[in-house]
């Protein structure tokens, strides 16, 4: 377990213990209950954006955002990256770390909230954020903290379902409003981008898990120049 300052993250690679979380304790409560609603939530495989745009990329550090239950760290690891995932869940935490035990991978895992990690600066090869659901602010915080992880030279790979931007509050109080879309990314880049993909495509959905019944997704790719 690596020592952990009273600014920082919890960064640990075992499931993190009570109380070492940074972030909205709320926000925290709501992904615990969703998870532990379900021995497992999600499919158990990678995402398949992901497999495709990472295909050409060489492994370096990377950051997965929204890890849930470790199934796109773990695929990462075994084909070399070097892991972080962060995640607000500690009940999605145990779960991957678990997974990554299994397998005999080392994941550094950082249970915090985007906003409030504390994240190194331009640390990583690779950011992955797949389908998370940030929450949007006046300030684009979680928009920012997205691009001021990737180093120079490194992507951002940004992949949420189509459609969903522009639908309207649902009865259960889910706001699409509330939330970060590629857009919202997309209109904070300048020069020191490039966009390499920015498209609705057929998703690659994995059998099984919650999600599935999403067809499409939208893929933003950008390369940070320096």
């Amino acid at each position: 377990m690596t020592d952990n300052t009273a600014a920082g993250p919890a960064l640990f690679d075992a499931p993190s213990p009570t109380g070492e979380y940074t972030g909205d304790p709320a926000v925290r409560a709501e992904w615990d209950n969703r998870y532990a609603d379900r021995r497992q939530l999600w499919s158990g495989q990678p995402n398949g954006a992901l497999v495709t745009e990472t295909a050409s990329l060489t492994p370096g550090r990377v950051l997965d955002v929204g890890c849930g239950e470790g199934a796109d760290a773990v695929w990462l690891a075994r084909r070399g990256w070097d892991v972080t995932g962060l995640e607000v869940s500690g009940v999605a935490l145990e779960r991957a770390a678990g997974h990554a035990r299994d397998a005999g991978l080392t994941i550094d895992w950082v249970h915090a909230e985007l906003t409030r990690a504390a994240l190194p600066p331009a640390s990583f090869d690779l950011v992955s954020a797949q389908y998370p659901a940030l929450l949007r602010t006046p300030d684009a915080a979680a928009e920012r903290a997205l691009l001021a992880a990737v180093a120079p030279g490194g992507v951002l790979l940004l992949v949420h379902h189509a459609g969903m931007e522009t639908r309207r509050a649902h009865e259960n109080g889910f706001d699409p409003a509330d939330y970060v879309w590629p857009s919202m990314v997309t209109e904070l880049l300048d020069d020191d981008w490039e966009v390499e993909v920015d498209e609705q495509r057929p998703r690659l959905a994995p059998d099984g898990g919650a999600g599935a019944h999403h067809t499409d997704d939208l893929v933003l790719r950008v390369r940070r120049l320096r």
